[in-house]
């Protein structure tokens, strides 16, 4: 089977994958962002994923905003987002969205893949109808599905789209194998071709939600140790000895998959009526780790005779995670909101950071450069390489003559900074 492949959303996930696919064949990539396309033509990524050598060499990829150019395809991967709502409830809009576009241009014999995060049967269930509907074409019939789940990893340049393993599946055992054998063309470590979608999808929800439960189990941990008085990165270090020790570390916990993924799980549980207790109790913990460390440094600050309302707080880091630009559910607003709350001034500074995506996201305007000797407290939320190199005197020089720092990631050693998580 040729297949003419097409690749809906050109975000963190999407576009690595066109360009990967784009080097060995001819590939649309679509997005409803004329801007985002704009930008790719020019040979720029904003996300800092795909490099402008990388976009040169992807030969066969071409961009469009358009339906109309999506009509020769036969073949659409999707890969949009899959948030969660205010109530922590699945947001399926995008991906329904991009259905019903894919829909009006579905031919008989199409496949269409999924790449975003959902909940087991979201693919069958949510999509297909949808594709069903604006296509009046027939499931497994007239056109065919399949679910290989992404595994991108932002700011990773060592794990990329084509040394990741894939899993992959289909809705019949010849479409899983046209699936597996159109990411093996990319993907040089192999695929794992799984029994189903359904298969597929509860593998990738389950691989963070695993993460989230190890690490809420560490955050328990370092509320625990820091009531004893006892250092938390010195306990893991020492448990870290014993070969099967897992290597986890606390911190908030926040980005497009960790935070994300185990609510899809939780709320299809709930659907067919079990209560999940250790991953929604994993998930308060994680939750409430911004809350926890604000009142850290508001007792140290009262301890040092520091007012807290009105002081200056630098915040120094506002992604998700260091050395890549993705606000995407960062959980350093939660910090940021909780100083207000107690009447604090916080001043975000991240060079990662476009300021006007901050402030539309989250209505946080950082600052191009910090001020030496303004801030009656720094925190430490990102382990950003520019701050690493930074070291404990410089960012101390940034502190007024009294002030508190906050190390939540280990920047420091344990002697250079106030606190710890």
């Amino acid at each position: 089977m040729h297949l003419n492949l097409a690749i809906i959303g050109l975000g963190y996930v999407g576009l690595p994958l066109a360009v990967e696919f784009g080097k060995k064949r001819p590939v649309v990539g679509f997005d409803i962002n004329p801007k985002r396309i704009a930008e790719l033509q020019a040979g720029h990524d904003f996300t800092l994923e795909v490099s402008s050598e990388e976009l040169v060499e992807a030969e066969g990829l071409s961009y469009t905003a358009s339906l109309n150019d999506l009509r020769q395809c036969n073949c659409f991967i999707v890969t949009v987002p899959t948030p969660i709502d205010a109530y922590k409830r699945p947001d399926l809009t995008p991906l329904i969205k991009a259905s019903e576009s894919i829909g009006q241009v579905l031919k008989k014999g199409d496949i269409v893949i999924y790449e975003s995060t959902v909940y087991p049967g979201a693919t069958e269930e949510d999509c297909v109808p949808v594709l069903e509907r604006m296509s009046g074409l027939k499931f497994n019939q007239d056109f065919f599905a399949g679910y290989s789940p992404e595994r991108i990893n932002p700011g990773d340049k060592q794990h990329r789209v084509h040394n990741i393993m894939k899993v992959t599946s289909g809705s019949t055992p010849e479409i899983a194998e046209v699936v597996d054998q159109l990411y093996r063309e990319i993907i040089v470590v192999g695929t794992h071709k799984a029994a189903s979608i359904k298969v597929a999808e509860a593998a990738k929800v389950i691989e963070n939600t695993q993460r989230d439960v190890n690490i809420a189990l560490v955050n328990e941990l370092a509320l625990i140790f820091n009531k004893m008085g006892i250092d938390t990165q010195a306990v893991l270090e020492a448990a870290g000895t014993k070969w099967n020790f897992l290597p986890f570390r606390p911190g908030l916990v926040g980005g497009h998959c960790i935070g994300v993924d185990p609510y899809y799980l939780t709320h299809k549980a709930q659907a067919i009526g079990y209560h999940p207790e250790i991953i929604l109790a994993g998930r308060r913990i994680n939750d409430g780790m911004g809350e926890y460390v604000v009142s850290q440094l508001v007792k140290a600050m009262v301890k040092a005779s520091i007012g807290v309302s009105a002081a200056k707080v630098l915040v120094m880091g506002l992604t998700f995670k260091e050395n890549c630009p993705d606000l995407r559910n960062t959980r350093v607003v939660d910090i940021v909101t909780e100083l207000q709350e107690y009447g604090a001034e916080p001043v975000v500074y991240d060079p990662w950071v476009d300021a006007a995506e901050a402030q539309q996201e989250y209505g946080i305007t950082p600052i191009s450069e910090p001020r030496a000797g303004s801030y009656d407290a720094i925190i430490l939320a990102v382990a950003h390489e520019q701050f690493r190199t930074l070291g404990a005197a410089e960012i101390r020089r940034l502190g007024k003559g009294k002030h508190v720092l906050y190390d939540l990631k280990y920047l420091l050693n344990a002697e250079e900074s106030d606190l710890r998580l």
